[in-house]
């Protein structure tokens, strides 16, 4: 069963805009929302110091309104998505990764959408990630269940089911020997460890073991910027389930912010 293309987007709104936030950096862009890709570069902009919620929405509104000055930008009253670090509840924050801890409890979605005077629509940024890669990169046309993993600083989850996102799914903080699993197999901890890429397989073995017996995945899709050098370590994995590297990569957070939030809006 093939899942329907972007269902849900109505003709005039097939261009979204998309804002990443990181630790590092916030990053935005229009998107084509048939296809996910980006239309024209994108625009960053350093994440302030200290990452409080007053200073991040202003740089979210530097970032948009230069978008929308581009000839290619959507209608004026297109909704704007947003990742964010962060589970997030109805639009509030209930952690924070990376920034200020002055945004738990935070209702992002009402914070953004005053500041930007347009509907937002936030969403964690490994669900963001997930729901591109299912939509638009590897996981596209996949019926059932298609589990999105970012091995980095941490490890990010993003489970789509039929084309419909499962929000919230922290699967980098499962226990796993008595550990927390990302304090052994994200990205960062390979390079703390300071271990080869044979020993990190067998610690993703055992991560993804574990996963595959819980939810039992049509497709697993390894993202992160670690998953470039996929050829040094999916090989070495031994699943039931397909293994493959995210194709969207830097771009599948702005991609399914502006996917999420554009379908939010239509389904309001």
């Amino acid at each position: 069963m093939a899942l329907a293309p972007a269902s849900g987007i109505k003709p005039h709104h097939e261009r979204g805009i998309g804002v990443d936030i990181g630790g590092t950096g916030i990053k935005g862009g229009i998107v084509n929302l048939t296809t996910g890709e980006l239309l024209g570069e994108r625009f960053r902009i350093d994440t302030p110091k200290p990452a409080t919620p007053e200073a991040v929405a202003e740089v979210l509104k530097q970032i948009v309104d230069e978008l929308m000055s581009r000839p290619e930008a959507p209608e004026a009253d297109t909704a704007v998505g947003v990742t964010f670090p962060a589970i997030i509840a109805n639009g509030v924050a209930m952690s924070a990764a990376n920034v200020d801890e002055s945004w738990i409890g935070t209702d992002v979605d009402s914070l953004f959408t005053k500041v930007l005077g347009r509907p937002v629509t936030v969403i964690n940024d490994a669900d963001a990630a997930g729901l591109a890669e299912a939509r638009y990169g590897a996981g596209k046309d996949v019926p059932g269940t298609v589990l999105t993993i970012t091995l980095g600083t941490g490890i990010g989850s993003g489970l789509v089911f039929n084309g419909q996102l499962v929000p919230n799914l922290e699967l980098g903080h499962l226990e796993i020997d008595g550990h927390n699993a990302e304090s052994k197999a994200s990205a960062t901890a390979r390079e703390r460890d300071d271990i080869g890429w044979n020993e990190y397989s067998k610690r993703l073995q055992r991560y993804f073991s574990h996963v595959e017996f819980l939810f039992s995945p049509n497709l697993f899709i390894v993202g992160g910027g670690i998953s470039k050098k996929s050829e040094k370590f999916l090989p070495n994995l031994d699943l039931r389930t397909k293994i493959v590297p995210a194709q969207l990569i830097n771009n599948a957070g702005i991609a399914g912010a502006a996917l999420q939030s554009t379908l939010s809006s239509e389904n309001s």
